[in-house]
């Protein structure tokens, strides 16, 4: 179980690096809200052969818990991917990145406050060194570069999103049993529905950027691999593992983003890539063992056994 939840949150973490790529390749060749409408437009349909003979027999399902569906896709598909290639727009990657890396601890303390999910020391600790490893990311080896950082609108915007996508990850204990052919379809249409409004303002303040051939590319992977498949695999780690243990495989994104960045737009592989690889997949290792071995534990008392004692 924890072996397929590990694959399933290393390539979404893949994916969404690539989506870092790609917002920053899409600047100039398609607009934000035209980019996040038609890759959901385009998800749609993927995702309704696959998904419509399910959703029709899980349709009572998603009638009775609509509400709950609806919030969970305007705020982890819609409104984070709208506000985040907006930022872009306004701000810096290294500051993105940074930002970005709030979210495991915002993620662990929802859990605390609301389903009262304790964490132990090792996985603070495991938190502590994967933020080490995105802001080592971010300053590209040079904490002094922290010191130049300026905040502007899309810093503000970009918190914004961080606050939303850390509900999202937590309101998945919330979501329906259902099929997840139902639920990906559902969860679509709830972000078709959503981003459609501000796609309309875009075209009405005369903003919208048609894309062009590299616009067209970004706008298939983000559907396919950023939204369909990327989600998919993140709703199964959650499951499989909760959504504090999964949170933290978050951190692994703008490394991997970094990595493709060396890949695809042929930058150079710095020394600090490794040492951040490093810290990141060691605090999630550390955070990721801890929270398993406590898991087992809660296992054992709620099954009416006691832990056994060390001799």
């Amino acid at each position: 179980m924890h072996r397929s939840a590990y694959i399933f949150l290393l390539l979404t973490t893949l994916l969404w690096g690539g989506n870092s790529v790609a917002g920053k390749l899409a600047v100039d060749h398609v607009s934000p809200m035209t980019l996040v409408f038609l890759r959901w437009v385009l998800a749609m349909a993927i995702m309704m052969p696959i998904g419509w003979n399910t959703i029709q027999k899980d349709w009572p399902v998603v009638r009775k818990h609509w509400l709950v569906l609806a919030a969970l896709g305007a705020s982890g598909f819609t409104l984070f991917n709208t506000i985040f290639y907006t930022a872009l727009n306004y701000t810096t990657a290294i500051n993105v990145s940074i930002e970005q890396a709030a979210m495991p601890i915002l993620i662990m303390t929802a859990n605390f406050a609301f389903f009262r999910l304790r964490v132990n020391w090792a996985q603070i600790v495991g938190v502590v060194l994967t933020i080490a490893g995105v802001v080592l990311t971010a300053c590209h080896g040079d904490p002094r570069r922290l010191l130049t950082l300026e905040l502007n609108f899309g810093d503000a915007i970009m918190l914004v999103a961080v606050f939303l996508y850390s509900g999202y990850s937590v309101g998945l204990r919330l979501k329906p049993v259902m099929h997840w052919q139902s639920l990906m379809l559902a969860l679509s249409m709830a972000a078709l529905v959503t981003s459609l409004p501000f796609f309309l303002w875009e075209v009405a303040a005369g903003k919208v950027i048609v894309p062009d051939a590299r616009g067209w590319i970004v706008i298939v992977y983000t559907a396919i691999g950023a939204s369909v498949v990327s989600q998919i695999l993140y709703i199964r780690g959650n499951e499989l593992i909760g959504a504090n243990r999964a949170g933290l495989f978050i951190n692994l994104v703008p490394i991997f983003g970094t990595l493709l960045s060396v890949l695809i737009v042929g930058e150079t592989f710095q020394l600090y890539q490794a040492l951040a690889l490093v810290l990141v997949l060691g605090g999630i290792g550390l955070a990721e063992y801890s929270g398993r071995k406590a898991a087992k534990i809660v296992k054992r008392l709620l099954a009416g056994q006691r832990p056994s004692k060390c001799r």
